[in-house]
């Protein structure tokens, strides 16, 4: 039975943080009733002509920045041709044969087995254009509207190159490039308001096969989950056509995640190529020159990237590659990681070493865990990088314990004190670490639980963990649990 490979390039459509449009003034605010955001360019009423937002070619060149890819001295808009209700011009101002951003690539991580796996997937391009309008097909009594409010939006089109080999692959590079263009403040990246959607191109060849095999392209993929479904239907249906000897004809389809028991793609239109659109240059709009001072200035401002970040903190704070990919997965997840660390660190913990594991361990898991079930996302959190580092900072000095510092974090969360020292001091909290103290709750114990010392004595190691919940229960949590560990087994022998 023949292998075959799996073959995917992924198109993203990000739209861009501006306030106005690519080539007129209007908003490009979310949410507003239909066609109040389309003036006269929008909507291309005779004698309008478009003038270029400088700070859409901005996006564009920190994006280049940002991938290592080439910012074109000179790119050129175009024409590209098509008629549909909600493109009132009858074409889209793109751009065709010179983009403004050429190469580049984009370093993802997934899982494969136990390991974590890093590959680079290379880029194409990617280029500007506009948004069109959008059909509204719901609640006109059997008839279609025509909302142009996201007609004319600023999009950054990137392309990858047909490098991704499964629908893992495929949802790693969507949500590093999620999290790149959101990094570096180009985009919102909110799929559910259209601001990042991807087009994925997925074909099968037999492996050892140099030849592509023809691509299907699902379009408008608008979440992670959906883009991972919507692949996996998609490969099957491809594989189970080409054994039972049909060919693939070369088409556009959607994904629909309602039908069967995790959705399947239907065909929409047969796929057109680049000579159907009949692009030419756009005659209304001179050629974009980027001046090279103009690229430095950009590079000047822009924010420690990812990669860099997660390397640094690997080198610097000794974290594992996982706890720092975690960590600077979204920017605002590597902010709050930072305010949190900063924060320990300004207090006399007498030591550093192992607090920005600490700090790791807290923000990704305790506090993330508690934004998930609250809905919350972390600029959100209840509790800030602040309070956080002094929670932090008393468990590194052991003034508490992590059990202990979980009522605490409860305690802020809930909005009962201002800092973890207050609610240490009004609950009494404070760790006990003194030997004798914890020796002498130990005997009790000891003495309490005769039938527990003799089954550890007869081998069972449950037992010893059964006498070290007794001890720490003694104590209400409050005694250093590694002394307790440690005197339980010099008093057992």
């Amino acid at each position: 039975m023949k292998q075959w490979e799996v073959v995917i390039g992924i198109e993203t459509h990000a739209q861009l943080a501006t306030c106005s449009k690519i080539f007129s003034g209007s908003s490009t605010a979310f949410g507003a009733e239909p066609n109040v955001h389309a003036n006269a360019v929008d909507v291309a009423l005779p004698g309008v002509l478009p003038v270029l937002n400088r700070a859409a070619v901005d996006c564009a060149i920190r994006f280049a920045l940002a991938v290592g890819g080439e910012v074109a001295a000179r790119s050129v808009f175009a024409r590209k041709n098509y008629f549909y209700p909600d493109l009132p011009k009858g074409y889209q101002i793109s751009q065709y044969e010179l983009p403004v951003v050429v190469g580049g690539k984009l370093v993802i991580q997934f899982a494969q087995g136990d390991a974590l796996v890093e590959k680079t997937i290379r880029l194409t391009r990617a280029h500007l254009e506009e948004d069109a309008g959008k059909s509204l097909h719901e609640d006109f009594h059997g008839k279609t509207g025509i909302d142009l409010n996201r007609a004319g939006t600023p999009l950054l089109e990137i392309v990858s190159e047909p490098d991704l080999r499964s629908s893992a692959e495929a949802v790693a590079y969507a949500k590093a490039l999620h999290a790149l263009v959101r990094w570096i403040g180009i985009c919102d990246g909110n799929m559910q308001e259209g601001s990042f959607r991807c087009d994925a191109n997925v074909s099968v060849r037999p492996f050892g096969q140099k030849e592509l095999g023809t691509r299907r392209e699902i379009k408008n993929l608008n979440s992670f989950r959906f883009m991972q479904q919507a692949i996996d239907y998609e490969v099957q249906w491809q594989i189970a056509e080409i054994e039972d000897g049909r060919s693939i004809e070369q088409a556009t389809v959607l994904f629909d995640p309602q039908a069967g028991a995790a959705g399947e793609t239907r065909a929409m239109r047969s796929k057109e190529d680049a000579h159907d659109y009949r692009y030419f240059p756009d005659p209304d709009l001179l050629p974009l020159v980027i001046a090279r001072d103009w690229v430095e200035q950009t590079r000047a401002g822009m924010p420690e990237l990812p990669v860099a970040k997660r390397d640094r903190l690997i080198a610097e704070h000794a974290l594992s590659a996982y706890d720092a990919a975690t960590l600077t997965a979204s920017l605002d997840v590597a902010t709050f990681f930072d305010a949190t660390l900063a924060g320990a660190l300004r207090q006399p913990t007498g030591a550093s070493t192992g607090i920005a594991k600490i700090c790791a361990n807290w923000v990704t898991v305790d506090l993330a865990a508690r934004l998930n079930r609250e809905g919350l996302e972390i600029n959100a959190s209840p509790v800030s990088p602040a309070q956080l580092g002094d929670l932090v900072a008393r468990i590194a000095d052991q003034t508490i314990s992590n059990n202990i510092a979980k009522r605490v974090f409860d305690a802020l969360w809930n909005g009962e004190a201002e800092s973890a020292d207050a609610i240490i001091a009004r609950d009494g909290l404070l760790q006990i670490t003194d030997s004798a103290a914890i020796g002498a709750l130990i005997d009790a114990v000891l003495a309490d639980h005769v039938a527990m010392v003799a089954e550890f004595k007869a081998g069972k190691e449950k037992a010893f963990n059964a006498l070290v919940g007794q001890a720490m229960k003694a104590t209400k949590g409050k005694a250093n649990p590694q002394q307790v560990n440690a005197l339980l087994r010099e008093k057992l022998g």
